[in-house]
């Protein structure tokens, strides 16, 4: 079977050819499915299929497309992240104890895509606990690149990523703590969009087997992939609203439009790299092209600002909280191993190695000190977006790299231009967004010397989620986005 025409299109695109009868729902299930079917044997990135359902719900849509109704998804293929409940598939978030766990209720998240007409196909594979920018697991194996099959497409959402690259569906969720959906949307050349903190509630999307209570994961998102820009906003007001369990008895949700329509009124500064963690020539070559483009536009395209809050204090900031956060469910011998190696250091070893190691054994003195400090980063974010709109900056320091799953990942490696630097440190800059609950949307802008995917993220204001998205799709519309690989030209 041969590749259709709507084989790579966005949800977009398909709404438009579902209303016009172009195609059915049916029809663009079947094609997706049968991607899956040819080519998941070497990508890996759906690891539950939910076929029979889904072919179920493409012909529920179908009749409700005939009889009149218009809903924002209905009719479109799509994938989900495993970590989400989907009821009567398993949640097991890689961990092999919990392969047989089975749900009995979806996800809010979930249940919104559902009700929206979403056509859900199967969960995308992910690392143990949603704790890699690999995503490789003992229940369902190693999700590759479509890009280039022996490296990375990323995680912890790896498995959305490959599989969007590959046609299986026009969308997917995923989640973000420290890039979990950036970072593989950079890898594999999709789009993604991080959401302002608890935007969208979290309900179902739970570690298993905790039942799914609504609790705040600090710093944790879930959030919207796809292969166009324009389709994030489409797949994010679907699910963002509070839930009606928690803020939704007293609250709406009212998303400020973007503040400008027109590339021309962006003020927007743009990084390419910085000491804390420099990025490879390609990274750096890649935003600068973007820059000069946004630039020539007639953008108002700054490289440097005094307002910008100092990079090297937020991502140490970033690690301690990150790793408390993590570490409160590291096992007992492990977490009084690290307060030990915690309480070893140096004072003055401020590398961001040593502050995720101060992270595991803060006090809870030391995380309310912490949360002012992120408070007064915070402030400091307002006052920079009175004078800009949005930043421009690197998700991570190279592209996709071979895999890597040697089990410590602090004693793993990266090369940037060649020199060796620690894996984790690549947590820098994700967080930049993610520590003071920024919005943050992942694009594609072309591609290194060796074919592997290159993008950069776009930082916008607190509760100011379409600003960034606004700016992507005109990016995208001015300069391009997507490229399939071209392993999939069947």
């Amino acid at each position: 079977m041969a590749k259709s025409q709507w084989s790579f299109s966005t949800a977009v695109e398909l709404s438009e050819a579902l209303r016009s009868k172009q195609v059915s729902a049916v029809e663009l299930a079947q094609d997706a499915i049968g991607r899956i079917e040819r080519h998941d044997g070497k990508v890996n990135a759906v690891c539950v299929r939910d076929f029979e359902r889904g072919l179920a719900a493409a012909r529920a849509a179908d009749a409700a497309i005939a009889r009149g109704e218009h809903r924002p998804l209905l009719g479109i293929p799509m994938t989900v992240k495993e970590s989400f409940n989907v009821a009567g598939l398993p949640t097991t978030w890689g961990y092999p104890a919990q392969k047989d766990f089975t749900p009995t209720e979806d996800a809010l998240s979930i249940t919104r895509v559902k009700h929206a007409g979403g056509v859900i196909l199967g969960k995308t594979n992910v690392p143990v606990g949603l704790a890699d920018w690999q995503s490789y697991n003992e229940i369902y194996g190693t999700t590759n690149n479509p890009y280039d099959l022996g490296r990375t497409p990323g995680g912890s959402s790896g498995g959305s990523s490959a599989a969007l690259a590959a046609g299986y569906g026009a969308l997917s969720l995923g989640s973000d703590i420290g890039g979990s959906l950036r970072v593989p949307a950079f890898h594999c050349g999709v789009y993604a969009h991080k959401p302002t903190f608890a935007l969208l509630p979290s309900r179902g999307h739970t570690a298993p087997p905790l039942p799914p209570l609504i609790y705040e994961r600090d710093l944790a998102a879930t959030g919207p992939m796809a292969r166009g820009a324009a389709d994030l906003s489409l797949l994010l007001d679907v699910m963002a609203d509070p839930d009606p369990l928690d803020a939704g008895k007293a609250y709406k949700l009212e998303l400020p439009a973007a503040r400008h329509a027109n590339l021309r009124d962006f003020r927007i500064l743009v990084i390419d790299t910085d000491p804390v963690l420099p990025t490879d020539k390609a990274v750096r070559g890649s935003i600068d092209k973007l820059a000069s483009h946004l630039d020539k536009a007639g953008a108002k395209v700054s490289r440097t600002s005094p307002l910008l809050p100092d990079f090297a204090a937020s991502s140490r900031l970033y690690m301690r909280m990150l790793l408390s956060f993590l570490g409160a469910n590291f096992p007992p011998e492990v977490y009084a191993g690290a307060c030990a190696a915690a309480a070893a250091l140096p004072a003055d070893n401020t590398s961001l190695q040593a502050e995720r190691l101060r992270g595991i054994a803060l006090s809870h003195r030391d995380w309310v000190q912490a949360t002012a400090a992120r408070s007064r980063l915070r402030a400091q974010w307002r006052e920079f977006f009175k004078s800009f709109d949005v930043v421009i900056c690197p998700i991570m320091p190279t592209p996709a790299y071979p895999h890597d799953h040697s089990l410590d990942q602090e004693q793993r490696r990266i090369l940037i231009d060649g020199e060796p630097h620690i894996y984790t440190d690549q947590l820098a800059w994700p967080g930049i967004a993610t520590l003071p609950g920024l919005p943050s949307t992942a694009i594609p802008t072309g591609f290194a010397l060796d074919g592997l995917p290159l993008g950069v993220q776009i930082v916008g204001p607190w509760l100011e989620d379409r600003t960034p998205l606004k700016l992507a799709e005109l990016i995208e519309r001015e300069f391009g986005g997507f490229v399939p690989p071209k392993m999939f030209d069947d």
